[in-house]
């Protein structure tokens, strides 16, 4: 049985879309609790933030990786 091959310019395309998607989720989460003064910019809570949506983002992306052809 041959192994699957991966295209390395696909993969790369699937990697850059998942960074946006976490960076405008992140942001759109961010947004409200800084301007609502919910904690300052550049706060641990700042940084929380964008931890936990890269972790949720880092699952989805896995998980529909298995999912998809590339």
């Amino acid at each position: 049985m041959e192994a699957k091959k991966s295209n390395p310019i696909k993969v790369f395309l699937y990697i850059s879309v998942w960074v946006i998607i976490w960076g405008t989720l992140g942001s759109f989460i961010d947004y409200p609790l800084y301007k609502n003064k919910i904690y300052l910019e550049g706060s641990i809570y700042q940084y929380l933030t964008f931890i936990v949506t890269a972790m949720i983002s880092f699952i989805c992306a896995k998980f529909l990786y298995k999912k998809i052809d590339l």
